[in-house]
């Protein structure tokens, strides 16, 4: 995944969530789920680089950090719970999903919700 768009459209297979944009700036996109309105990932360009900020256990946090020079401590976020994942290539696809995926789950409602 390189582009806004495809992150988007990942993001948006997930249940329940919609893209918002409360910043009133495109270039920040806030991925959120609709029961309780919190965020997973927040797409953005950077450097000329599409990122993404995913929230992460406190316990992975670091694994992804030392796994891959793409992975940095959230740029404008809490650093002991988000990540930056940059768009450069150097964080394989299936990984970048992962991360998009745990993010969700961490802040997804409960079903009974």
């Amino acid at each position: 995944m390189k582009t806004r768009k495809e992150m988007i459209a990942f993001c948006l297979t997930f249940k329940g969530v919609y893209e918002d944009y409360p910043f009133h700036d495109d270039n920040w996109t806030v991925m959120r789920c609709k029961g309780n309105k919190k965020t997973f990932a927040y797409i953005y360009e950077r450097n000329g680089l599409v990122q993404v900020n995913v929230k992460c256990d406190p316990e992975w946090i670091q694994f992804w950090r030392d796994a891959y020079p793409g992975v940095l401590p959230g740029y404008h976020m809490n650093k002991r719970y988000w990540n930056t994942v940059i768009l450069d290539g150097s964080v394989p696809d299936r990984d970048v999903r992962r991360m998009i995926k745990e993010s969700y789950e961490l802040v997804r409602p409960a079903e009974n919700s």
